[in-house]
């Protein structure tokens, strides 16, 4: 955020999404998140199909760089960052509207583990 949208790092507009996998959670990097007061949404346990990236960019970007062998580290980011920016705004839009719909089922639940990632 701070490199790419830092007027959003600034005035603190900006919330931090994660799914609890222990390299977000460990001890470091709470302390960094909260040095620099970052809002975290919070993630319930066993609640997978709330991670938006699991299931809307990793697939766009596996499907599109699958079978390619790139030589170095910086081939790969330059292809990856091909393949974002190639991405419409609209599949954003909407896999942030999808994710809002993932949030309200599993407030609904009160945290309960939701089978299934239709909306």
């Amino acid at each position: 955020m701070l490199r790419k949208r830092p007027e959003l790092w600034e005035n603190q507009t900006w919330m931090l999404h994660h799914d609890n996998v222990l390299a977000y959670v460990s001890f470091i990097i709470r302390i960094y998140l909260a040095k620099h007061q970052i809002s975290v949404v919070p993630h319930p346990p066993y609640s997978l199909d709330l991670a938006q990236v699991d299931f809307f960019l990793f697939p766009k970007l596996k499907t599109t760089l699958k079978g390619y062998h790139f030589q170095t580290i910086e081939e790969i980011q330059e292809n990856a960052i091909r393949e974002l920016r190639a991405i419409i705004e609209s599949s954003f839009q909407e896999a942030f509207q999808q994710w809002k719909k993932h949030w309200e089922r599993c407030i609904t639940s009160r945290g309960d583990y939701v089978e299934g990632v239709s909306a």
